[in-house]
């Protein structure tokens, strides 16, 4: 495992049997700039799912990227890399079920560790999503949740 910084890393808290307490360090290193300008989630339609800044943006500015992101990613062809170079930054990018996760990062920053990033985000998703359903609990058992994650995996 590589050393790390909270600033290099994605935790996630998570409470184990009697309350006991254990973080899972889903990705170690980002690149040489160690962070990134901002995330989004999209639909197909441009509808933003998510949007997380980590750069100060006034809010017109916010609308105007997040419809070029869109407009950017949503046109290339599945045979294009999963990265494109936008104004004075790369846009890494992946589709997942009709949803584009987009991380906005610098140039020369390793696009395939951001790649794995963004597949450990939708993998964790999954994770929170057989757990609740609809707005309601499904499941508090680690143990049967991790089960039916496993039992997905053989049907891919």
């Amino acid at each position: 495992m590589v050393n790390s910084t909270p600033a290099q890393s994605m935790q996630i808290q998570a409470f184990g049997q009697e309350g006991t307490e254990r973080q899972h360090v889903l990705f170690y290193r980002f690149g040489p700039s160690h962070h990134y300008k901002m995330s989004l989630v999209q639909n197909r339609a441009g509808k933003t799912r998510l949007a997380k800044w980590y750069m100060h943006f006034e809010d017109e500015e916010k609308q105007k990227l997040i419809e070029e992101v869109h407009a950017l990613v949503t046109v290339r062809d599945a045979k294009h890399t999963n990265f494109v170079e936008f104004r004075n930054y790369k846009i890494v990018y992946r589709r997942y079920a009709g949803l584009y996760f987009c991380l906005c990062v610098d140039i020369t920053d390793n696009s395939l560790a951001y790649l794995e990033a963004i597949h450990n985000f939708v993998e964790v998703y999954t994770v929170v999503d057989e757990m609740f359903l609809a707005g309601e609990i499904r499941e508090t058992s680690q143990s049967k949740v991790l089960k039916q994650l496993l039992t997905l995996q053989t049907y891919d």
